[in-house]
């Protein structure tokens, strides 16, 4: 990661990615306690942030925990190396030391898939309209 790319100014990250201030997060599970994987779901759209939280380098295998194709392509936020996934569905990465990816899931026409209202997996708002 370039250092340049953490000094982003935060109020374009707000516009840029409205899934961490307004969706719900989960936990993706990995085998190795010093990496944290969480996806950020809203209006159906997701971002995944993979955060290296040990200072050795770590190689990684994981699923973005969406169905069908959703989860098969990954576009880093902050560089050009998007991750695709393998035939079954699992992302490879090797993070450096204290190392970070920040990816928005599926490409980036989430405009174009963005719901008028918040639905969860079934399909209606959480809350009556």
């Amino acid at each position: 990661m370039s250092p340049s790319s953490a000094a982003i100014p935060t109020r374009c990250w707000r516009k840029e990615v409205p899934e961490v201030g307004w969706g719900d997060f989960r936990l993706i599970a990995t085998r190795d306690p010093a990496v944290l994987i969480i996806r950020y779901d809203w209006r159906n759209n997701s971002v995944l942030f993979v955060h290296n939280l040990d200072e050795t380098p770590r190689e990684i295998a994981f699923s973005a925990g969406l169905p069908g194709e959703a989860g098969k392509l990954l576009i880093n936020l902050l560089a050009e190396d998007h991750s695709h996934a393998d035939e079954r569905g699992r992302h490879r990465l090797v993070l450096e030391p204290y190392g970070y990816r920040w990816y928005r899931v599926g490409g980036l026409d989430y405009l174009l898939k963005r719901s008028d209202i918040d639905t969860n997996t079934t399909g209606k708002a959480p809350y009556p309209a």
